[in-house]
């Protein structure tokens, strides 16, 4: 499901509006190297919130459950919602030529995508689901 969005510049950092995005959230947030930061951490920590990241290429090692681990690498579904808007909602980007057509067309899309009845979801195989269970 969506849990928020905002609407933000083409040049504005993911990083940036990541603090927004998981205000009132708990649990575990799943990410790429962009959202390495020791202050994004720390905040995210504060709240209840674990951030789970790949490493980059000079960082130490740190331990991560198999759980976390199998989960970080499902992280591209969550890519997919992008994808589902645009191809089967048969929602495209165009050159707004006022606020409130591309508000109403941003709208539209989210409506169309959240009455899907089949939406990307987080497959594991058997193998998979009896490692997280064994652990």
């Amino acid at each position: 499901e969506i849990l928020a969005f905002p609407l933000t510049p083409g040049n504005t950092s993911d990083v940036s509006v990541a603090d927004i995005l998981s205000k009132g959230i708990t649990g575990n947030l799943y990410g790429d190297k962009g959202y390495i930061s020791e202050k994004l951490g720390k905040k995210f920590m504060d709240r209840g919130l674990q951030l789970f990241t790949n490493l980059k290429s000079k960082m130490k090692n740190t331990f991560m459950n198999l759980r976390n681990k199998v989960l970080l690498r499902k992280r591209a579904i969550i890519e997919t919602v992008n994808d589902q808007r645009k191809n089967i909602s048969q929602i495209e980007y165009t050159r707004h030529r006022s606020i409130s057509n591309f508000l109403v067309n941003t709208l539209c899309a989210i409506a169309a995508y959240m009455r899907q009845p089949k939406k990307p979801c987080i497959k594991m195989s058997d193998k998979e689901s009896l490692k997280l269970v064994v652990c």
